[in-house]
């Protein structure tokens, strides 16, 4: 089972500044007034200008620290001005980040453009679109099932077509679909999955002759002023669809002010207002619990637990886009949290009440500066216990012979300075090198190929990725100064490696654990290089 599909189900079951930046505005701007801009980047505020105290954002990231949970960026739009922003280092407001789920809002989104374009209503069979792809014998669940079926999830199947649609021996997701059992009657049951949502991107393709991706960077990208996105795409050469977009934190807002914004982007109306109001209302319901998961389902959004209104995209992990009419504030979050109800919650306890002021505070220099300071120290640990051993001047520069392994790697060898770690790999195709921090971040600007790179686990990151890696001596009470501890993460994607090198004499032995394993989502993998001087 591919690491892929593991998030998969695991979303089926569980989801089922950097400173402060601009000046205040002398008065906030009304919600019948907000600020509206035909492209580039959000304009940016203080908190107290949009009615927010400063402190409300710092406690919320003294709370996140204390969590346990990973972020990766967080941004606040309220008014339309960017209120507070900030991104836990390595991460930083350039990179693109993977949305997971969070990209079907955003298929949902080129749906509702066909249908206001007229090609196309949600009450269509979509059999309709598929004549080439339906089994020998279609049955009447099938023949019933309506692209609105897709857009909520109530489409009658109670597994994971997605399963059988990546096994398809010829790559042909659409079909493999279509030949999927359907247990309940179309419109009867609720069952997030994933496959669904392809099929809507498949159907954008059927009908625009371009994949949802190109269809949305004309329509949808290119109005909003987001550049440098990308989307995976099946064997088919159709955008996934329901995973696989990344864009940045602050496009992840933009499309949220859109949403919040009734469809509306300066003198454009990018999406009908009307289409607005059906994919963010509750369609039917969801799962069948008291969560942020079980207060229904619109077309590819959720609906939200603490006041009626609000609604949001999320992905697996902790991808969030929240919009909150009634606050006219729109929350965006990029994290690789192990509980998203728990990261969720913070929001709810911390930010909520803070956005219940709709007026302007007054000025509070001393608060924002030291928000500014909180905001500049955000970052991922990078343990730094040793950065020092006298095992580094022994093994420095010295070539290691690995056994025999899946990699075909050859050769490893470790050269140390005063403040880096460089681990060079040789494998068939040449020396490959990776530079890590000693006790700190240090950030790779070069993308890492799966296909091609040796420090990339297969199934560990589908798409290319640029990266982050760290490196300290004796990381913990439980290891002498023999193991060298490597943290290496995929800052385009959500995850990461852990490396695990002990040097025993003339010896080397180098275990791994991927991020989803340390925070107990998958088991520990057996892998591991052995090798001696």
């Amino acid at each position: 089972m591919t690491n892929r599909r593991t998030f998969i189900k695991q979303t089926a079951l569980g989801s089922i500044g950097i400173a402060i930046l601009g000046k205040a505005s002398r008065c906030t701007p009304s919600p019948l007034r907000r600020m509206q801009w035909a492209s580039g980047n959000l304009p940016r505020s203080t908190p107290e200008a949009q009615g927010i105290p400063s402190s409300a954002i710092r406690n919320f990231l003294a709370a996140v620290e204390k969590s346990g949970q990973e972020f990766h960026g967080f941004m606040v739009v309220r008014h339309g001005y960017v209120a507070s922003e900030g991104w836990w280092s390595p991460f930083q407001p350039t990179l693109k980040h993977t949305l997971y789920s969070l990209s079907k809002s955003f298929t949902s989104t080129a749906i509702g453009m066909c249908v206001a374009d007229g090609k196309m209503s949600v009450e269509d069979p979509i059999t309709k679109f598929f004549p080439n792809d339906l089994p020998d014998s279609v049955t009447p669940r099938l023949a019933a099932m309506r692209v609105k079926h897709l857009l909520t999830m109530n489409n009658g199947h109670d597994g994971r077509p997605m399963d059988a649609m990546q096994a398809e021996p010829n790559g042909k997701w659409a079909k493999a679909y279509l030949a999927e059992p359907i247990p309940y009657e179309p419109g009867t049951h609720f069952f997030y999955n994933t496959g669904s949502t392809y099929m809507l991107s498949a159907i954008v393709q059927k009908l625009t002759g371009k994949t949802t991706f190109d269809f949305l960077t004309e329509r949808l990208f290119k109005p909003l002023g987001i550049e440098g996105a990308d989307w995976e795409i099946s064997p088919e050469g159709i955008s996934v669809g329901g995973y696989g977009l990344r864009t940045r934190l602050e496009d992840i807002a933009k499309f949220g002010q859109l949403y919040l914004q009734k469809g509306k982007w300066g003198s454009q109306q990018l999406i009908p207002a009307a289409w607005v109001k059906e994919a963010t209302k509750r369609q039917g319901p969801s799962q069948d619990n008291d969560s942020d998961w079980g207060q229904g389902y619109g077309y590819q959004f959720w609906r939200c637990k603490p006041e009626p209104g609000f609604y949001r995209g999320d992905g697996a992990f902790g991808q969030f886009c929240i919009v909150i009419p009634q606050y006219d504030t729109v929350i965006a979050i990029n994290s690789e949290s192990k509980d998203m109800g728990a990261s969720m919650k913070l929001v709810w306890d911390y930010l909520l009440p803070a956005l219940k002021n709709d007026k302007a505070l007054p000025t509070d220099i001393a608060a924002q500066k030291a928000l500014a300071e909180d905001l500049k120290k955000l970052a991922l640990p990078a343990p730094a216990v040793q950065a020092v051993s006298p095992q580094a001047a022994r093994v420095s520069g010295r070539k290691y012979k690995l056994e025999k392994n899946a990699k075909g790697i050859e050769f490893v060898q470790f050269s140390f300075d005063y403040s880096t770690c460089k681990v060079t790999l040789t494998g068939p195709k040449g020396p490959q090198t990776l530079t890590c921090g000693m006790g700190k971040w240090h950030i790779d600007g070069n993308e890492q190929d799966v296909s091609v790179s040796l420090f990339v686990l297969p199934e560990r990151v589908k798409l290319t990725s640029k990266t982050a890696a760290s490196a300290t001596w004796h990381p913990d009470s439980n290891r002498d100064d023999q193991t060298l501890l490597i943290n290496l993460k995929f800052i385009e994607n959500v995850h990461g490696d852990q490396w695990i090198c002990r040097f025993e004499g003339d010896h080397l032995n180098i275990s791994f654990k991927n991020s989803l394993v340390m925070m107990g989502k998958e088991e520990e993998e057996r892998v591991s290089l052995v090798g001696s001087l």
